[in-house]
């Protein structure tokens, strides 16, 4: 698997935006919003339905999750007029566009898993 080389334009654009990446970052790189995103994937989804999926997240947990995501664009909270209220999230296309880039560091990290291991082992044996 080929990695991209950085450029100093991409450095210099990491030193600008420094203060929102570490902010994004924070938002995306929490094991919760990462889980919520994958459980999305490309298909709507109810309340209840992602909170099964995603044991052992607590309702409040998941509540916050889902808000901070959908206060930074990445999922939409639609609400239906039904008995009982009926709640449906989904990714927004800037929610999918992540979810490529959570796959591939999911991909780059099975990728490397067995040499991570290796390495830790290595240094704790010091």
């Amino acid at each position: 698997m080929a990695y991209p080389i950085v450029g100093a334009a991409d450095a210099d654009l990491c030193e600008q935006g420094r203060d929102l990446i570490r902010d994004v970052l924070e938002r995306i790189g929490d094991k919760w919003s990462v889980v919520v995103i994958c459980q999305l994937g490309d298909t709507t989804r109810r309340f209840n339905e992602l909170r099964r999926m995603s044991e052992p997240i607590t309702q409040r947990m998941l509540s916050a999750t889902l808000r901070g995501l959908e206060r930074d664009g990445l999922v939409t909270r639609t609400v239906h007029d039904t008995k009982p209220p009926r709640v449906d999230y989904a990714l927004t296309p800037r929610g999918v566009s992540l979810l490529e880039v959570v796959r591939a560091l999911a991909g780059w990290a099975e990728h490397n898993a067995a040499g991570i291991l290796d390495s830790r082992t290595a240094f704790d044996a010091r």
